[in-house]
């Protein structure tokens, strides 16, 4: 079931790898610049028969990072039927923020779903803390731009902002067992319907 595309996006070839599952979706938009979301975002769904997308630019030595919201290339087949396919998206990036070494930020404009994966983390990995208030996330890591991936599903979705120790492990780009197990049980739950009404979700900012 595994489908692969060759694509370009502003003049950088990329690969989307598209895994389908059910209505909830795991992104991986900069699956070689954010070491561990690629492989957090695969496991993760598999672990919950989710569906999955992660674009990656293999043998490049220095991957460009192309801000999400520039990723909505309408070249992009896979792309498009992720869209088309899942109902809610928890679309997994990589921050280095020195003042925040621990810290998840979740974005995106589904506040109800962000709500839901923080207490996942919070049970499952109490030491990387949970930041939900958007005016306490980074403005650049707040996802909530209207051409940002994860918002272009029906429901939107959100935008989960790893620090290096929750995505990587012993210098290899293998997340944590606790991070994956708090996604797992976050994923499931948004599956099972907390946190996806279609009503109040999404966040006024549009920045």
């Amino acid at each position: 079931m595994t489908r692969t595309e060759e694509v370009e996006v502003e003049g950088v070839p990329m690969v989307a790898t598209l895994v389908p599952g059910d209505g909830i979706g795991l992104l991986a938009l900069h699956g070689s610049n954010e070491g561990g979301t690629a492989q957090l975002a695969e496991t993760v769904a598999r672990h919950c028969g989710a569906t999955s997308l992660v674009f990656t630019q293999p043998g490049v030595h220095r991957p460009v990072h192309i801000p999400s919201p520039r990723m909505a290339a309408e070249p992009c087949g896979l792309l498009r039927e992720f869209l088309e396919r899942v109902s809610l998206t928890v679309s997994l990036h990589g921050h280095k923020r020195p003042e925040a070494p621990h810290a998840v930020f979740l974005g995106g404009r589904h506040r109800d779903a962000a709500h839901v994966l923080a207490d996942a983390l919070t049970v499952h990995a109490p030491h990387f803390p949970a930041v939900t208030d958007l005016s306490a996330i980074p403005s650049g890591l707040r996802g909530v731009h209207p051409r940002n991936p994860v918002n272009l599903t029906r429901l939107a979705g959100v935008q989960v902002e790893l620090p290096l120790l929750a995505r990587t492990r012993g210098g290899a780009d293998i997340p944590p067992r606790e991070v994956v197990e708090a996604l797992v049980t976050g994923v499931r739950e948004l599956g099972r319907g907390a946190g996806s009404r279609a009503a109040g979700h999404a966040a006024a900012a549009d920045a």
